[in-house]
């Protein structure tokens, strides 16, 4: 782990267990299977069918309830972390978000439930976007939800109906602010902007210029859900957060600064979003109280091992 992250260093928590990573092929998959790994756990998983199996990645079909129980009991997980899920704002297909984020976990938690012996953990990763456009300098847990579109609300509505299962699984709740790191699509903003940087590109089109958001590191937020699977605060919601908001101009000079050069920005009115959250800043004050002290890694620090992987 870098030791700029500054998050409770891994103990061997995870020894001789096994650790169910839905969605392990994603973005985040790869850095919480890294912590796990040096948990000593062994990491067991899945993907949607079709985008790769083998070398412990099995195909799951979140919205297949037959699949989703045949790969549970077959891998009979000490912990969980369910990172599956339709992610990206802006997917064309809205019905997916409900399909896959809300009926998918559902069907997982099913499944757990039924296991004979129940894991110890299971860590949901939801979205700090189930708060809005609150009015509050900072957000914390007990911020009222406000979703502003349809990813944010399949999010609070899989939140609600996980609390269904409470009785039976020891559910731990995610609410990650925005986060980026090597390997994230350029579907993302920052990867976007650094893809740019890294071609030379003299230009770029973005959308909403007006927006201010708390950029963590993907790093960090693995080394924290591998701190809650250890710490199992079941029944909780925390927020990954950094507590710092940086505008998108303050993101683009850092990379002026990082890459040597001033691009050129653009206005597309095609990619301003509807219903834009303008400011997401989240208090980690919950999360440091269990995980231990939290020293999040500059974003300029972030964007250069981007720029420079």
């Amino acid at each position: 782990m870098d030791a700029t992250l500054q998050l409770l260093s891994p103990r061997r928590e995870g020894e001789g267990k096994t650790a169910l990573v839905t969605g392990l092929a994603g973005f985040t998959g790869r850095y919480v299977a890294d912590e796990l790994h040096a948990a000593g756990y062994r990491v067991v998983g899945t993907s949607v069918p079709g985008h790769g199996a083998g070398d412990g990645l099995l195909p799951m079909d979140l919205t297949d309830r037959a699949s989703v129980a045949a790969v549970v009991a077959h891998v009979q997980p000490d912990v969980v972390v369910h990172l599956a899920a339709i992610a990206f704002v802006a997917h064309a297909d809205i019905g997916q978000f409900y399909s896959v984020n809300v009926m998918g976990t559902r069907n997982l938690l099913e499944a757990l439930a039924a296991l004979p012996k129940k894991p110890s953990a299971v860590l949901i990763a939801s979205s700090a976007n189930i708060y809005g456009n609150a009015d509050l300098p900072m957000l914390d847990e007990q911020t009222p939800p406000a979703p502003a579109n349809d990813y944010a609300v399949s999010k609070l509505a899989m939140e609600y109906m996980a609390r269904l299962w409470m009785d039976k699984l020891p559910i731990i709740f995610t609410r990650p602010f925005n986060y980026t790191g090597v390997g994230q699509h350029e579907n993302f903003l920052l990867p976007k902007i650094v893809a740019h940087f890294r071609r030379k590109s003299p230009t770029i089109e973005l959308g909403n210029l007006h927006v201010w958001r708390d950029f963590s590191d993907v790093r960090m937020v693995a080394a924290s859900y591998r701190a809650l699977l250890d710490q199992a605060p079941a029944g909780q919601a925390f927020n990954i957060s950094s507590r710092t908001a940086y505008s998108l101009g303050e993101a683009l000079a850092m990379m002026n600064r990082i890459a040597g050069y001033e691009i050129d920005v653009r206005v597309n009115p095609a990619f301003v979003r509807a219903n834009e959250v303008v400011r997401l800043v989240g208090d980690n004050t919950r999360l440091a109280g269990v995980v231990g002290a939290i020293t999040p890694v500059p974003l300029e620090q972030t964007l250069r091992w981007m720029y420079e992987a």
